[in-house]
């Protein structure tokens, strides 16, 4: 049993209670649920949408900028009516952007201060992975490239609530062993309780269920195989993933590394691009 267990009870009981009810997460967030609750109807037109997405104007902003992108206005043909950037870039691309806007936004709040390094890493981690997926599902074919990158954007979610959370603990302060460990045990369980509070579709919720262990996969077709991959690619031997001593099982992660490398490159353009939509420097 570990020293700290008791330390980590108690968030965690903290964190349970939480998930039951309100969730302690910035206004963003709440503007990202509501854009995802409209998207949801399946009688939801473009005039709605914009009336919804225009109430919280950081996202309205983010979204423009990614229609006006390389990638969704190749003929250059600037647009500044967000109904029309909304058309152009799909509902899809609006309930990722609405969500990786309010994540963006949460690296940014005061609780993750003290955890600036680490949440930065995670967040970079996870733009990565989220491009890289959205260019292996097109590579593929019969997977969403949307589904693929919201999953990349979300499947370390639990790292950055349990590093806002952990901000009102002292002891985890002042402990990093401890904050390290609460993360390797239960950043995966905690990120699927969040997401099912946040109404994530419960697809790309699966995809993202045990994304850091190994399996076989011998051809990629779904999203979750898709994540996985793109995990590998983006670097996923993290800190928050504890360690790995089983060299088989390294041999094996390197090799499913190694049989998509070539995505890496390819994926730098849409990494540039989803970077860009959200005002990321590079």
């Amino acid at each position: 049993m570990s020293a700290h267990d008791s330390l980590h009870f108690r968030i965690l009981e903290d964190i349970a209670h939480e998930l039951s009810g309100d969730i302690n997460f910035p206004t963003c967030m709440d503007a990202a649920l509501l854009v995802r609750n409209t998207l949801k109807d399946p009688f939801a037109n473009i005039d709605r949408v914009v009336r919804v997405v225009s109430i919280e104007p950081l996202i309205s902003s983010k979204l423009l900028r990614l229609a006006n992108s390389i990638a969704y206005n190749p003929a250059g043909k600037t647009i500044s009516d967000l109904g029309t950037a909304i058309g152009r870039i799909g509902f899809d691309s609006v309930r990722t952007i609405s969500l990786a806007v309010a994540m963006d936004q949460l690296l940014k709040s005061r609780n993750l201060a003290a955890y600036e390094p680490i949440a930065h890493r995670a967040w970079a981690h996870s733009l990565d992975v989220a491009a890289i997926a959205r260019v292996l599902a097109r590579r593929i074919g019969r997977i969403n490239p949307e589904d693929a990158m919201m999953a990349g954007l979300v499947h370390d979610i639990g790292v950055f609530y349990l590093l806002y959370r952990a901000a009102e603990y002292p002891e985890y302060r002042s402990n990093p062993d401890a904050m390290m460990e609460l993360l390797c045990g239960w950043h995966e369980g905690i990120g699927e309780s969040l997401l099912h509070a946040l109404g994530v579709p419960e697809r790309i919720i699966e995809a993202i269920s045990d994304h850091d262990r190994l399996y076989n996969v011998e051809t990629p077709c779904n999203v979750r195989d898709v994540l996985y991959f793109a995990n590998l690619l983006a670097g996923g031997d993290r800190e928050w993933m504890g360690e790995y001593n089983d060299t088989d099982a390294q041999e094996l992660r390197d090799a499913d590394r190694a049989r998509y490398q070539d995505l890496v490159l390819e994926a730098e353009d849409d990494i540039h691009e989803l970077r860009s939509a959200l005002g990321i420097r590079q």
